[in-house]
């Protein structure tokens, strides 16, 4: 049996699973955290790694790969040293800058047009940007500026041997906003643009291209964003739409064109199999749900009682859910927002309701928002840590209107990632073939679909919510 590895990097931990390469199947499995924030000091990702495989974990593995959280801004010098903290996807305070990237090209539209998506705080060349006006020595000291999963690729091969120079893949460099997904190439005049001058980047590997070989024989893949490591992890297919609930909340499907989306509600990224991935974002997701457990004193499955009991609609309550600031609709600087509290509808259950209905209506925008952009749409891949919630699955069979499928509980990132590792291994052109099992499904297993006028006045009421409080469709 080969033995290849996938390492999924993410905002709050690094887990590794080590699967069968020609069928997928999870022979063990490992994790070690990363420290809470919006940025930190990359040592600690590797830390992570080297924890989560300390007791020999990848001693026989022939191929491992790294997906990695997107759009983080890794400064390096002229030795390859990191120069600051990198500023993570969820750190907002880049988000004048890239209202001002914007502008000086010419527009959203421009930026759609030539690019494939338009910048907002979460993306790398608005991190640059921040970096040039806000800590200018830094910005002077920085010659190369690589991605999360590029750093721990390059400190594995750095590490063990093998190292070759930086490197990145077309998925996760297409959420620089410097790497046009549509013209498939690095835009000089963009990295001017942030940081006043042309800096050094990765170098872009085709999907089943190496990184490197380490000493003992084993094979580094290209590696990729986390969006795109989950992709090619659950093995989308034309019209199946993703809607993950973790940390952040994305909603993402495969397409053989890039879109143009001027609002910048659907990014146009590109996947890790050589085509694109349009994905919808928002900062906003799970912890809505432990918001709500802490606000109310209870625990996670006492919420999904909770919520259950309650009517659909939630007694006429409704949640904005920008507890964190939003990046879809952007608004990095708002707050979350429960209107229709009454005397009548003040109780736990509908609390708990509003808490899941306003998570998942934030999602329904994105599907919505691909459909706009001409995605099929024929069934929903429920996944994330909060798909686990019953109410959550309910709810969301009554509000995307197909049916919703919640794959098995797995570290999807991570398995898309050794599966791209068993591509690498292999040298086919096409990936192993791996499926997902499911778990359940809308219409079977006990999980109803309701729907009916309830969900189109809470729907509405949602929608005019937050026209009203923050003036957008």
């Amino acid at each position: 049996m080969s033995l290849v590895a996938g390492v999924d990097s993410s905002t709050q931990s690094c887990k590794i699973v080590v699967c069968d390469a020609a069928t997928g199947q999870i022979v063990r499995e490992s994790r070690a955290a990363h420290p809470d924030g919006t940025s930190v000091d990359p040592e600690r990702w590797w830390e992570a790694l080297v924890t989560a495989t300390s007791d020999g974990l990848l001693e026989d593995v022939e191929a491992i790969a790294i997906g990695g959280q997107q759009h983080g801004m890794v400064a390096l010098d002229e030795h390859d040293e990191v120069v600051c903290d990198a500023l993570l996807w969820n750190d907002t305070r880049s988000a004048d800058a890239a209202g001002d990237l914007v502008r000086e090209l010419g527009g959203a539209q421009t930026w759609a047009e030539q690019v494939g998506s338009v910048p907002v705080a979460a993306f790398t060349v608005s991190k640059v940007r921040w970096l040039a006006e806000h800590e200018p020595e830094s910005a002077e000291r920085t010659q190369t500026v690589v991605l999360p999963h590029d750093w721990i690729t390059g400190r594995l091969l750095r590490e063990r041997g093998g190292f070759d120079g930086w490197s990145t893949d077309r998925g996760d460099a297409s959420g620089t906003g410097y790497w046009s997904a549509r013209e498939g190439r690095y835009r000089d005049d963009l990295m001017e643009l942030a940081l006043g001058r042309v800096f050094e980047v990765p170098r872009v590997l085709e999907p089943a291209e190496t990184a490197g070989t380490v000493a003992n024989g084993m094979i580094v893949a290209a590696g990729t964003g986390d969006n795109m490591g989950a992709g090619l992890g659950l093995g989308l297919q034309p019209g199946d739409v993703v809607v993950s609930l973790g940390t952040s909340g994305t909603v993402f499907t495969v397409s053989q064109t890039c879109p143009t989306d001027p609002t910048g509600a659907v990014a146009g990224f590109a996947d890790a199999t050589g085509q694109f991935l349009p994905l919808m974002c928002t900062l906003n997701a799970a912890r809505v749900l432990t918001a709500a457990v802490s606000m109310l004193g209870v625990d996670l499955s006492e919420l999904d009682r909770l919520a259950l009991a309650a009517e659909p609609g939630a007694g006429g309550l409704s949640l904005l859910p920008y507890l964190d600031g939003e990046r879809t609709p952007d608004l990095p600087h708002a707050t979350g927002t429960l209107s229709g509290l009454t005397r009548s509808n003040a109780t736990p259950e509908n609390i708990a309701r509003a808490a899941v209905e306003g998570m998942l209506l934030n999602l329904r925008d994105g599907v919505e928002a691909l459909r706009g952009q001409g995605a099929e749409v024929d069934r929903v891949l429920l996944i994330g840590g909060a798909s686990a919630s019953t109410a959550v699955q309910q709810v969301a069979g009554s509000l995307f209107g197909v049916p919703v499928s919640v794959p098995a509980p797995a570290e999807y990132v991570g398995i898309g990632a050794a599966r791209q590792a068993a591509w690498a291994l292999s040298g086919e052109p096409e990936p192993p073939e791996w499926s997902p099992a499911l778990t359940a499904q809308t219409g079977a297993d006990g999980i109803p679909d309701p729907s009916g006028p309830q969900n189109e006045e809470m729907v509405q009421r949602y929608a005019e919510l937050r026209q009203t409080v923050h003036r957008t469709g």
